[in-house]
């Protein structure tokens, strides 16, 4: 199996977004945390980022939008240039459509779980999305420490997405360094968010290539 990188510039200099973004050629993925204050209590980058660091790179957007309204803003991101969105299954009022409307418009449909809320109310709709999503935090804030409580869940997770015979992703997003890595990957996940392990590092880009060997180490 496969372990992808997919660095959250949340933790990089947003005064040097550019040059952060082409620091991280081996990225699977740049992950963009869009947040808005109300669906969690920070409030970071928006499209015009997403817009502005497009010409910038041509590594794949993977949008993670931490909003109230997913259903009204995540076509747009589609628009800037994104290649897939990720949209919060508690915040979406139709989930289904919304997944299918991000597909049609030729994005990866992604959908995120926070950390109480059971995967199991996926189980019928898995292969509307491309990408499943498992917090291993609260949502709102960088740097947080891994929950191994969440770890039984990307268990179920994997098994679910297993039972599909889908293409399906299983991401995992928080608390993710050389440490916690492993731990995920035996569980079953094969993508992962890392933002403080990778920007808080000398050499972000080589810290980018040891994570995905230690996650490939320890892949089933």
């Amino acid at each position: 199996m496969t372990a992808r990188i997919t660095p959250s510039i949340l933790n990089a200099d947003f005064s040097r977004m550019g040059d952060e973004v082409r620091a991280i050629p081996s990225a699977d993925g740049i992950h963009i945390d869009v947040m808005d204050y109300h669906f969690v209590p920070n409030l970071t980058m928006g499209l015009p980022m997403v817009e502005s660091l497009r010409p910038v790179t041509d590594t794949p957007f993977d949008i993670h939008l931490m909003i109230s309204d997913p259903d009204t803003w995540a076509p747009s991101y589609v628009e800037a240039g994104a290649e897939s969105v990720t949209f919060h299954l508690e915040a979406a009022k139709a989930p289904v459509r919304l997944a299918r409307e991000i597909r049609t418009m030729g994005a990866r449909a992604a959908v995120a779980l926070k950390p109480a809320t059971p995967v199991e109310q996926l189980a019928d709709i898995l292969t509307e999305f491309d990408q499943i999503l498992i917090m291993t935090v609260e949502p709102g804030f960088g740097g947080q420490s891994f929950l191994d409580v969440v770890l039984p869940k990307i268990r179920r997770t994997r098994r679910l997405i297993d039972a599909t015979g889908a293409d399906i992703w299983l991401q995992i997003d928080g608390g993710v360094s050389a440490e916690t890595i492993g731990r995920a990957a035996e569980a079953g996940a094969d993508t992962f968010v890392a933002g403080s392990a990778v920007y808080r590092s000398e050499d972000p880009d080589a810290m980018v290539r040891r994570l995905r060997q230690i996650a490939e180490r320890h892949q089933g």
